[in-house]
Formats: structure tokens, C-alpha cells, sequence
């Protein structure tokens, strides 16, 4: 298909897809001339992207137009979507136009609902790459499987959930791990990968910022900070854990809240907490037992103390320590 709409935060299903289509669509002895990467925040590359695509491929083969931070389906200005409508039905068959995004694609802009449309009449393509959250069990289960089968790899049950367990939702790890573990499973003639490969094969559990929020509401802030410090060392930026900390106590403090009011319907409690999943509440109540509002109300004081201590060029572990413990 022409084009192609790929967006989502998983960056490494992301690139594996667009190596999927470059391998498919090039001819390697013409690939460097007709595959062009391009980056739409750079002045032009957007409006570039369009004049290459429309250019004919030399020789054999397709031509493949690759555009990273597309914005044409994310604050698309004017007369860049005016240029982007006058272009995209003279892309001819033999060019792969990837227009790629973290975000997802603003549906209210006409660029998107353009190609949207296009979709539909099976003359463009839309693809989702987007990580679980770190509570979203199903959601890993999913992202398990699909890199597997992307990798034509056969995992056993418990195997999927030994990985769940150990990486979580870094895609880009499970990659490397799976393939790790397809070798020791050809070298031991074995048709799976199994529970015990994936124990003996990848070290440790995977650490998340969610038991970060968990050793807090436990009242433990010193395991709080191993936890924190192994985030670190495994290179997770120091406020993205801030995002997910404050996320989690806000949703805790909803729930303490609206069941001090005397709320009891899960799906309202969710809503206002702005949870997706309704089931989530009834875990969340069991964990919250004898805790107070003010606990969460104290808990987000402190973490707007590390936000501010980390703005301000403070060390992670220095601006976590003195937040927390001080």
C-alpha cells in the first residue's frame, strides 16, 4: 500500500516494522537510492517527504520514503495539509510512504480524517504500536505473544508469564531476551521456550515505578529507594517514574475519596479516577485498607518536592532521598 500510518510509544515493534517493509520492498542493490529517512521536526523534511514519495523508484524494486515524527496527522499546519490532500492520490503504487508518530493520530485534523477515509477503502494502511501500562497484565500477556509471533517463536504458557515477570513491558529487552532464548532452544533441540529457560536465561524480576508507589503506601521509603535505585540503573528517566508515581496516588486518593462520600459503584469510582479498567477498584480497595487521604495527600506533596528538586539539576537518587526520606 502507498501509504502506511504507523504510530504508537512501543518504538522497538515500531522500527521492526519498518525494517519489515524495507526488506520486503527494496531491492538491496537500489536501496541507496530509493529509500530516503526523514525527520518531520525539521523544517521541510514533511514537505520533502511528499515530493520524494511521488517520485518513481530507480531501477528494481520499490521505493520506500521513511518519515519519523510525521506531522501530518499531528498538528498539521494549513498549507502543509493542503500540500499533503494535492499529493497523496499521485503517490504511485511502487512507493511505500511510512509516516510515523509516537502520538497517537488526531482525528479532528482533515489530514487524518483523509486518510482515515483512504483506510477504509483498503488504499492505505493503519498500524498501532503502544506499550501496556505496568498494571495492564492482559495488555503484557498481549505484547508477549505478539513479539513472539512476530519472531515466529512458540512459547509455552508458563513461559509468557515467566517473561511478564521478569522484563514487563520494555519491548525492546523482550526482543533481545526472546531471541536469546530461540537459541538455546535450537541448541537444545527443544520446539519451546520454556518456564525454566526463561528463570535460568534472564536475571532477575523486572522493577517498576508501581512498587515504588506500593513500598510508599507500605510506609517503607527504604525499599522505596532500592527499587528506585535499580529504576535507575536500568536507565528509566527519572521523571517519567514521577508521572507514574503521581498517577498512582492520584487514582488512590479518588478512590479513598469518593468511598469517604460513601460512593460505591466501581465504574463511577473509576471514571473520576480515571481508571480504565473498573476491575482495577477492587484490587485497589483491598490495597488501600486502613490508609487515610492524607497518607496520598502527603505522598504527591513530596513528589512535587522531587519535580521540583529534578527541574532544578538534582541527581535522581539525591532528589528522591531528600523527597522522600527528608
Amino acid at each position: 500500500m502507498p501509504i502506511q500510518l504507523l504510530w504508537g510509544d512501543d518504538s522497538a515493534a515500531l522500527e521492526r516494522a519498518i525494517q519489515a517493509v524495507i526488506d520486503s520492498a527494496l531491492d538491496p542493490a537500489w536501496a541507496s537510492v530509493n529509500l530516503s529517512r526523514l525527520d518531520g521536526s525539521e523544517s521541510g523534511q514533511a514537505r520533502q517527504a511528499l515530493e520524494e514519495a511521488r517520485t518513481p523508484p530507480f531501477g528494481s524494486g520499490a521505493r520506500v520514503v521513511l518519515l519519523q515524527r510525521s506531522p501530518f496527522c499531528n498538528g498539521c499546519p494549513s498549507e502543509l495539509a493542503d500540500r499533503f490532500e494535492a499529493s497523496i492520490d499521485a503517490i504511485p503504487d511502487s512507493t511505500e510512504l511510512l509516516l510515523c508518530n509516537p502520538n497517537k493520530p488526531d482525528g479532528r485534523l482533515r489530514t487524518t480524517k483523509a486518510l482515515q477515509k483512504r483506510v477504509k477503502a483498503g488504499q492505505a494502511k493503519e498500524l498501532s504500536f503502544k506499550l501496556p501500562a505496568v498494571w495492564d497484565g492482559a495488555g503484557q500477556r498481549q505484547l508477549v505473544e505478539r513479539t513472539a509471533s512476530e519472531l515466529k517463536l512458540s512459547l509455552e504458557p508458563k513461559a509468557v508469564d515467566a517473561l511478564i515477570d521478569a522484563i514487563g513491558s520494555d519491548s525492546a529487552r523482550l526482543a533481545m531476551e526472546l531471541q536469546k532464548l530461540a537459541l538455546h532452544a535450537e541448541s537444545t533441540g527443544s520446539p519451546h521456550i520454556s518456564a525454566t529457560a526463561v528463570q535460568s536465561l534472564i536475571d532477575g524480576l523486572s522493577t517498576n515505578a508501581l512498587q515504588v508507589g506500593d513500598a510508599l503506601l507500605a510506609g517503607d521509603p527504604g525499599e522505596a529507594i532500592a527499587l528506585l535505585d535499580a529504576l535507575f540503573d536500568g536507565g528509566e528517566p527519572a521523571l517519567r517514574i514521577v508521572a507514574t508515581l503521581t498517577g498512582q496516588i492520584r487514582g488512590w486518593l479518588w478512590v479513598l475519596l469518593l468511598e469517604q462520600q460513601g460512593e460505591r459503584d466501581v465504574a463511577v469510582i473509576a471514571k473520576a479516577a480515571g481508571i480504565g479498567n473498573p476491575k482495577r477498584i477492587y484490587v485497589m480497595r483491598k490495597q488501600l485498607q486502613g490508609r487515610s487521604p492524607e497518607r496520598c495527600l502527603n505522598l504527591l506533596g513530596r513528589l512535587l518536592d522531587v519535580e521540583a528538586a529534578l527541574k532544578r539539576g538534582a541527581q535522581p537518587g539525591d532528589a528522591f532521598r531528600d523527597g522522600l526520606l527528608g
